[in-house]
């Protein structure tokens, strides 16, 4: 039997960005498509990892992996969090995750979709649609952040839609083995 190795650590480049006004217009609901984008009221916490799991596993999204269900549900608890998930022919298919990050200051601290939705002609419209639920708190700024792990496209498309680049920091990705996935996922 082959012994199991624990994934090596993976050095990422951080862009911060932020935009400062609302873009001028959003992109256009795809046509000929069904699809939902749902605000979620009470979201569980083992729909939130799964989300996340699905979404983010090739892009080795894993902080909030991490958590435990307690720090998680906190989180999601609180009145002024806004989780919306994209439904695509009636199955999930992405998320986005709004948040106060400061006074004035929109996070949006989660945007992705699930494989099977990629490559179709969603993702400016679902952004776009991201940051028009994120303008309607009425910051002062949005701010998001992409890492050389995400899609490639995601930073040309982050800019496209109207976000610019504020900073970099470099960091350390610690992966999960497919086994610590599994077990906070699936938890009894």
């Amino acid at each position: 039997m082959a012994k199991k190795t624990k994934p090596e650590t993976i050095p990422v480049t951080v862009t911060f960005l932020e935009m400062a006004r609302p873009p001028a217009h959003y992109a256009p609901l795809p046509y000929n498509r069904q699809i939902a984008l749902l605000r979620v009221r009470n979201i569980q916490v083992h729909y939130y990892r799964y989300l996340i799991d699905r979404v983010g596993r090739k892009w080795h999204w894993v902080n909030a992996l991490r958590l435990s269900d307690e720090e998680i549900a906190e989180g999601l608890g609180k009145p002024d969090r806004d989780i919306r998930v994209l439904y695509l022919e009636g199955a999930p298919a992405g998320f986005f995750d709004i948040k106060p990050h400061a006074p004035g200051e929109i996070e949006l601290a989660y945007f992705g979709m699930m494989e099977h939705a990629t490559g179709q002609g969603l993702g400016r419209w679902f952004l776009s649609a991201a940051v028009e639920a994120a303008w309607s708190y009425k910051p002062d700024r949005v701010i998001v952040q992409t890492c050389t792990l995400d899609h490639p496209a995601a930073l040309p498309l982050y800019q496209k839609i109207g976000f610019s680049p504020v900073g970099q920091a470099q960091e350390m990705v610690h992966p999960m083995t497919m086994e610590e996935r599994a077990a906070v996922i699936v938890r009894p």
